[in-house]
C-alpha cells in the first residue's frame, strides 16, 4: 500500500529523471553489447584468416613440387624444351592462383562485421523508449 501510495506521488520531474537514468543505462548497454559482438566477429575472421594463411603456406609447398614434376614431365613425354615446359606451367600456375586470390576475397567480402545483434536492439530500445513516454 505505502509503495503505491509513493509511486503515484511521483513528479513529473522525477519521472523524467528516472527516465533519463534507464536512458542512458539502456544506452551504455548497448555500448557494451556491440564492444563484445565486434570482439567476437573480429576474433573469428583472425582464426579464419590465420587458417587460411597456414594453409595456403603448406599448400605452397607441395605445389611447388607438383609443378616441377610437371615441367619435368613435359620435356621428358613431350620432348619439348625446358624454357618452354616452364612456361606452360608458369602460365597455368598463375591462372589458378589468381582463381584462388579471387575466392577467397569473395569469402571475406561475404562475412558481416555490422554490429547486426546490437542493431536490433537498439531498434527495440527505441520504441520501447516511444512507448514510455507516450
Amino acid at each position: 500500500m505505502e509503495a503505491r501510495q509513493r509511486s503515484q506521488d511521483t513528479t513529473l520531474g522525477e519521472l523524467f529523471s528516472q527516465l533519463t537514468q534507464d536512458t542512458s543505462r539502456l544506452i551504455r548497454q548497448e555500448v557494451q553489447l556491440a564492444t563484445h559482438e565486434m570482439t567476437d566477429k573480429a576474433a573469428a575472421a583472425g582464426k579464419r584468416t590465420g587458417m587460411l594463411a597456414a594453409g595456403g603456406a603448406i599448400l605452397y609447398g607441395g605445389f611447388l613440387f607438383l609443378l616441377g614434376a610437371l615441367t619435368y614431365g613435359l620435356v621428358a613425354i613431350f620432348g619439348m624444351g625446358l624454357w618452354l615446359s616452364f612456361l606452360i606451367v608458369g602460365v597455368l600456375a598463375a591462372i589458378v592462383g589468381y582463381l584462388l586470390v579471387q575466392r577467397g576475397i569473395d569469402a571475406l567480402k561475404h562475412m558481416q562485421f555490422a554490429p547486426t545483434q546490437t542493431v536490433d536492439t537498439i531498434k527495440e530500445n527505441i520504441a520501447w523508449a516511444k512507448d514510455q513516454t507516450n
